[in-house]
């Protein structure tokens, strides 16, 4: 997807009737409320459901005292960002906005604080408010990695303190904390006396977590486990596509069972590599709110586009070239994709995008239900990153469009399974082994073998419900699109 620069003044001038500039009304000061008037600018240009928040409407800055007085109606910018999203419970559950936009860019790249556990939390059998965690897996050359800590193991206290919906958040955000493991005891955790101390630091993630290509009665099947959208390592991506071609594999299994999203460029990279027979169509639109999509379509309905590809181009902001090389496609007709309720945003867009061309089948449970993008706005004159406000550091995520596919459809609850089969707690498996119990059932129904025992034997007799609140981590579920829309908005995300 190659970057769009918009240099028309034809544009501008459209463009600039959509949004109003309080800058150029002298009657309007909003030295105190900067950051609210950002907040609000941002908002009427972009966001999604717009039409749907009677304060965000065109007319509610064309009188000065009216307009100070909602800026000043929260002292909070977060709390008079919250005001002004749409049916936070049931429509809008991802636009947010942060105070440090430094962290922000860094996430995109891959770099966050960790202590090199990744893990899920979900409510204890019977109760509403006490929580405990599990291990997931744990990243490579990290703090963790290095102690007596494994993929499965449960953990219902931190320092000592009992997780609860209340709580988790502050606790699992410290730097430093020992974390006190428990045995899952059907749901109710008890504590074993283990405990492990572990230290946050600055860690760069490659999302491809493994590659490996398993040889089955004479069958090459390839598997790559893909954890995050991250386009730093679209390289890397491509390589395990070369390694897997170069064994000859037949058949691939995408493991997207805790991605949770990511570049849509590097999606769209992707879809090419599982496929390559169609370069040049349609692999996913978008769609913006009213006013910006009447624009797009009359004026440039190509602007909408992300289409195959059989080149990965990425550059920076500035045009300059960052990594230019052939994508290595595997021409596959049918993919299997491993999912769960953590697969999310760009994990769905790939099963979306390539609906309508090959058989993709899933195996696991119901991915999350994202089907929207969100965009990094700044304060400043054309909310890029660029001449950006030095009184403050705040940025904010909202809403600005969907993704639907060549059909013009998403699937706004999440994809339901081709093969149910949801992961267990007392039956975890080691990921990438073949007798894991989610790549064991694929592997079974590509193979058109009967599954092992480990999968027909598994009995949840209490399952488990994932807590259903804000991750701790809020980049986890973001999506960006690498392009420059008008007025150089820098950074798109999904």
């Amino acid at each position: 997807m190659k970057i769009r620069i918009f240099l028309m003044a034809a544009f501008v001038t459209a463009f600039s009737l959509l949004s109003c500039n309080n800058d150029n009304d002298p009657n309007i000061d909003v030295s105190n409320v900067e950051v609210q008037d950002f907040i609000w600018r941002g908002l009427n240009t972009y966001y999604l459901w717009k039409d749907n928040v009677p304060n965000l409407a065109n007319t509610k800055n064309d009188n000065a005292t009216t307009y100070l007085a909602l800026l000043n109606s929260y002292s909070n910018p977060a709390d008079f960002f919250e005001s002004l999203i749409y049916d936070r419970q049931n429509t809008d559950k991802w636009s947010w906005i942060v105070d440090d936009y430094v962290a922000l860019e860094n996430s995109f790249q891959g770099i966050s604080k960790s202590n090199g556990v990744k893990y899920g939390l979900v409510y204890e059998n019977g109760s509403t408010v006490n929580i405990f965690g599990y291990v997931r897996y744990i990243l490579p050359n990290s703090d963790a990695a290095t102690k007596n800590v494994q993929r499965g193991y449960i953990f219902d206290a931190i320092n000592g303190v009992q997780l609860t919906v209340d709580n988790y958040s502050s606790l699992l955000a410290n730097d430093t904390y020992t974390m006190n493991f428990a045995d899952l005891n059907g749901g109710n955790p008890v504590s074993n006396g283990m405990s492990v101390q572990l230290t946050k630091t600055a860690y760069q993630e490659n999302p491809v977590y493994i590659t490996n290509t398993f040889n089955i009665n004479g069958e090459k099947i390839g598997y790559i486990m893909y954890n995050s959208f991250t386009s730093t390592y679209d390289s890397a991506l491509n390589a395990a596509f070369a390694q897997i071609k170069a064994d000859g594999a037949t058949s691939l299994i995408l493991d997207l069972r805790y991605n949770g999203g990511g570049s849509v460029r590097t999606a769209t990279y992707l879809a090419g590599m599982i496929t390559g027979q169609f370069n040049g169509q349609l692999f996913t639109k978008e769609r913006w709110n009213n006013e910006l999509q009447d624009w797009f379509e009359t004026n440039h309905p190509d602007w909408l586009v992300n289409n195959f590809t059989n080149e990965i181009y990425n550059t920076d902001t500035n045009g300059n070239v960052l990594l230019q090389e052939a994508i290595n496609s595997l021409n596959l007709s049918t993919l299997y994709v491993i999912t769960t309720g953590s697969s999310a945003s760009a994990s769905e867009l790939i099963i979306n995008g390539l609906n309508p061309y090959i058989n993709v089948i899933t195996v696991g449970t119901k991915t999350h239900g994202k089907y929207t993008a969100s965009v990094t706005l700044y304060d400043s004159e054309n909310f890029g990153r660029e001449g950006v406000n030095p009184n403050h550091t705040w940025a904010m995520q909202p809403i600005v469009l969907e993704e639907v596919n060549k059909l013009g459809v998403n699937d706004k609850d999440g994809f339901d399974p081709t093969y149910e089969l949801s992961e267990t707690l007392t039956n975890f498996g080691q990921l990438g082994d073949v007798n894991e119990p989610l790549l064991a059932y694929t592997i079974s129904i590509i193979t058109n073998t009967p599954p092992p025992l480990a999968v027909n034997s598994r009995v949840e007799n209490n399952p488990l419900i994932e807590v259903d609140l804000p991750a701790l981590d809020r980049f986890e579920n973001t999506m960006y699109v690498e392009k420059q829309l008008p007025y150089d908005f820098g950074r798109f995300n999904n």
